[in-house]
């Protein structure tokens, strides 16, 4: 077989990150011949930077978080003798190590062909791999790069004093204390990690409330649960300087009356967003461009493909609505590879995409918020329960909520129609949200809910007793409690 043989493909992927890797594998199997190219490791940010090390390091700060319970509240009397680091990491990176060569084998006996190097556009069929020369694409290429953490100006991370989101988990051990800049998702995440091992936290958001994206009682529900647990939030916050110290970071925050305040700590993790990587890529070779953010738009958000036929986008180089998060990217992979192979496709309904913090507490939600739903004019109501009425809720007493916000009028008169936006707070709800989003996705109503039994006592009762409430079938809570409560 020649090299120009060898170098030509059905479909070209470049970035082996969840997006990239979904398509390629899901592209293999409908038959079609297909290249990944990845100038790192195959699995991307999430499998060895972001999802699956930090959820490994937050199970471990979990079981810390059990022996504390344990002893403050069931009479265990159980202590952490110490903190054994290195044993921590070996145990994350080894799961890291098992989900990277479980990724590498399926890319294998699919019969992708993974090529390491940097990838670059010199056509809207070609593509030039560092060390492996010019690639022509038959079908299409699939742009999945993926992103980097956002800094601010001025602040440069050096990996030990000041860190990125990408690089925190891979510092050296563990510091006293920690400022945390930004209460999203992954700064809430780093936030509640560091003080189950001990440290300790303030966490800096500048907008009003933690999770500013999600509905507001989220936010507030959170933030009681985050200071419960001894972390300092600072939302309506504002970093202003920054001062680095021998042995730490002096930072000077903002507050919302216009007060500064002096923070030192040991360390200052930036988790301010992120950003999505085109450096290198030669967009405009391709008759590409990105957009002021940094994003690739797809010209046809069914097809997920840009203004240059046969060349699509995933991942987080798409903007919003796409979420940017490691489960919808599995998803735009399998619609692009499916359209590649000219089947029918149906866009991304973004908006039955769960989305979970895994703190403690933890949140998770699908659906619209509060807020959305009446800004888009919708006459809803609203019911909330704290998981605190339920004998399971109790027991676990970490406070939380179940919130559903539904159409006001349903079927057949009933008081409540389709279900809008479902939003979770307390512990295992990344695990609860599942049923949600089939609720949300097929647009039961909360009769439809209602009609069916849940286990007691569990904690996914709180969520069946929030839909009887609004199906006027209340068993332990008889009216619709509105606008969150306690």
């Amino acid at each position: 077989m020649s090299r120009t043989d060898m170098n030509t493909t059905d479909v070209l992927v470049i970035g082996g990150g969840t997006g990239g890797y979904s398509t390629a594998l899901r592209a293999a199997a409908l038959g079609l011949h297909v290249v990944l190219a990845e100038r790192d490791l195959v699995g991307g940010t999430c499998l060895h930077r972001g999802c699956v090390p930090s959820k490994a390091m937050l199970h471990a700060a979990e079981l810390v978080d059990g022996i504390a319970e344990a002893r403050e509240r069931w009479g265990v009397k159980a202590t952490v003798d110490s903190l054994d680091w290195p044993a921590l990491v070996a145990t994350r990176d080894a799961l890291v190590t098992r989900n990277h060569e479980g990724v590498v084998g399926n890319l294998r006996a699919a019969g992708v062909r993974t090529v390491r190097g940097t990838a670059r556009l010199t056509g809207p069929r070609t593509v030039r791999i560092e060390g492996a020369g010019e690639f022509t694409a038959r079908r299409g290429i699939v742009l999945a790069t993926g992103s980097r953490p956002r800094l601010l100006p001025g602040l440069a991370a050096d990996g030990r004093r000041v860190v990125t989101s990408d690089d925190a988990l891979f510092a050296p051990g563990l510091p006293a204390s920690v400022v945390v800049l930004g209460g999203g998702a992954i700064g809430v995440e780093y936030a509640s990690f560091h003080r189950s091992m001990g440290a300790e936290v303030t966490l800096v958001e500048a907008a009003e409330r933690l999770l500013p994206l999600e509905d507001e009682d989220v936010g507030r529900h959170l933030a009681r649960g985050l200071k419960k647990r001894g972390i300092a939030v600072r939302t309506g916050s504002t970093l202003t300087g920054t001062e680095l110290l021998p042995d730490g970071v002096r930072a000077t925050v903002r507050t919302p009356r216009g007060e500064e305040r002096v923070i030192e700590a040991e360390r200052l993790l930036v988790a301010v967003g992120r950003v999505p990587v085109t450096d290198g890529l030669d967009l405009a070779a391709a008759g590409l461009s990105a957009d002021e953010r940094g994003f690739v738009a797809p010209a046809d958000r069914s097809r997920l493909e840009t203004a240059v036929p046969g060349i699509h986008v995933v991942g987080d180089l798409l903007p919003p609505p796409s979420p940017g998060l490691a489960h919808a990217s599995f998803a735009e992979g399998l619609l692009v590879a499916e359209t590649l192979a000219g089947l029918p496709g149906r866009a991304v309904d973004y908006a039955t995409v769960p989305r979970v913090t895994y703190s403690s507490p933890q949140t998770a939600s699908v659906g619209l918020t509060e807020a959305e739903a009446r800004d888009r004019g919708r006459k809803v109501t609203v019911n909330t329960l704290p998981l605190a009425a339920t004998a399971k809720g109790m027991v676990h007493g970490q406070g939380g909520m179940v919130k559903v916000i539904a159409e006001a009028d349903g079927a057949g008169g009933a008081a409540a129609g389709a279900v809008l936006g479902v939003h979770l707070v307390g512990p295992h709800v990344s695990e609860m949200i599942a049923e949600s989003q089939l609720i949300v996705a097929w647009d039961a109503e909360p009769a439809d809910v209602a009609a069916h039994v849940h286990a007691h006592p569990t904690l996914s009762e709180a969520v069946g007793e929030a839909f009887m409430t609004l199906a006027g079938r209340g068993l332990h809570q008889h009216k619709a409690a509105a606008g969150g409560a306690n």
